[in-house]
């Protein structure tokens, strides 16, 4: 009987998920406000029957009530977050809220097969992170000096990414943080958000061709530091973030040029100075052929990939637990191999479908620092994906990144969540700028309807 409802529960999840991505797209083409409420109504309601679905499947597999307490607490804290985000900020997005909640329920479904302990933490991260969520738009929207920064935010990122080498621990190879207190940090998940309110305050400051080189002379530094402590892929981001922001500001495809040949020179100079990166790109090349030397993890990836296939083996009936690190870099490879190709694929088009969202606050604002910090953000979001997935695909040599919102981890978690509060704070002040320009043009049409009136 158990099997038969996780083979149903399989087809059903996929059905629920492929619904609420469409959703996601179509809510673009609706211009009734009803309309887009109903539909936003549609993705919630979604988003909880299959998060109920999953978790009645693992405790019948289970059979472990702790399964159950964590469900309610869980989806407590989804619910929870809908609703205050909709009472406290009547102009949010949404559709962010939405895709940032269904993603979470994704990752807390993963997780909680994978390891219920990890599971818990994720819990208690994500809760703490949406306490300071809650908070991060009201500073976007009343604080207006955030770009006089610029400073400040070049001396954080870099001190932050300084201590790292300092005091880092070795994981895998590279020195991605420290232990404070039992509880691991990785400042440079944080540091990515500063690093971008730092070249956007500098953008909006000069574009002129001296200030440019001071500008890319600190961001440079931020990139070797991370070189230093052989954290690759958070370097890539940023390296790239800047590039974009740097294109956006300017508009000048030589700089983008120079920075594609320097980061080229950089990959060369990386693969050969660091054993790691060699190991990583032979593994890239041939998992198989270096199966016992490196290419276990993502052999073992493209395993459950393939074993899945497009509706996947069904909670727990699958091996998600040989790939190393599964609940971390390779999640995706996880919910491949139980959810399917098709529930997976869904998965990429939610994210697609937040960057879209985020490319259009940022075209949608007026002020240049704004601007930079929406497109800026929206890209460490959409290359993080790209890295993840890509690694575990085989498409690209893995970074160790992990998948925003998705994966466990509890610095990689806040970052993206304080990610999109900052996208929403945006989205908001976006909203006030409409509203009173609206408000001006409808004085500007009084007064001069009564000049007219005072002619005749």
């Amino acid at each position: 009987m158990v099997n038969i409802i996780v083979q149903l529960s399989k087809y059903l999840m996929i059905l629920m998920i492929t619904v609420y991505t469409y959703l996601c797209f179509s809510i673009f083409g609706y211009y009734d406000p009803d309309k887009k409420k109903r539909c936003l109504r549609k993705q919630n309601v979604l988003m909880f029957v299959m998060h109920l679905t999953a978790f009645l499947v693992m405790y019948l597999e289970k059979k472990d009530t702790k399964i159950l307490a964590l469900y309610l607490m869980q989806v407590t804290l989804l619910g929870g977050t809908i609703l205050l985000y909709s009472f406290i900020y009547p102009k949010v997005s949404r559709l962010v809220v939405n895709n940032m909640c269904m993603l979470l329920s994704i990752g807390f479904i993963m997780i909680t097969r994978l390891n219920y302990d990890k599971a818990a933490k994720q819990y208690l991260i994500a809760a703490a992170g949406i306490v300071l969520c809650l908070v991060i738009p009201i500073i976007i929207r009343k604080v207006r000096f955030l770009s006089e920064w610029r400073i400040l935010y070049g001396i954080v990122g870099i001190v932050s990414l300084a201590v790292v080498v300092v005091v880092g621990r070795v994981s895998y190879g590279a020195m991605l943080g420290f232990t404070v207190a039992g509880i691991n940090i990785q400042p440079s998940e944080l540091v990515k958000i500063v690093f971008v309110f730092f070249v956007a305050s500098s953008f909006k400051r000069s574009t002129e061709f001296k200030d440019l080189v001071v500008t890319t002379v600190v961001a440079a530094f931020h990139v070797l530091i991370l070189v230093v402590s052989k954290d690759l892929g958070a370097a890539l981001i940023i390296f790239v973030v800047y590039l974009v922001m740097l294109y956006v500001a300017t508009h000048q495809p030589l700089y983008i040029l120079a920075g594609l040949g320097a980061g080229s020179l950089g990959a060369v100079a990386a693969y050969h100075l660091f054993t790691h990166v060699k190991t990583r790109v032979n593994v890239w090349r041939d998992p198989f052929g270096t199966y016992d030397n490196g290419g276990y993890q993502v052999a073992q990836s493209l395993f459950a990939i393939g074993t899945g296939g497009w509706f996947g083996a069904g909670l727990y009936q699958g091996q998600p637990d040989t790939i190393p690190v599964s609940a971390e870099d390779f999640i995706f490879s996880a919910i491949s191999e139980e959810m399917g190709l098709i529930y997976a694929m869904c998965l990429i088009l939610i994210c697609v479908s937040c960057y879209v969202m985020f490319l259009n606050i940022a075209m949608q604002m007026k002020e240049q620092f704004y601007k930079l910090v929406a497109l800026g953000l929206g890209t460490v979001y959409a290359f993080q994906v790209f890295l993840t997935i890509g690694g575990v695909t085989k498409f690209i040599p893995s970074t160790g990144v992990t998948l925003p919102l998705v994966s466990y981890g509890g610095s990689s978690l806040l970052a993206t969540m304080m990610l999109f509060a900052v996208i929403q704070g945006l989205y908001i002040l976006r909203q006030d700028e409409g509203e009173n320009n609206a408000r001006k043009k409808q004085r500007k049409t009084g007064y001069e309807r009564q000049q007219v009136e005072e002619l005749y």
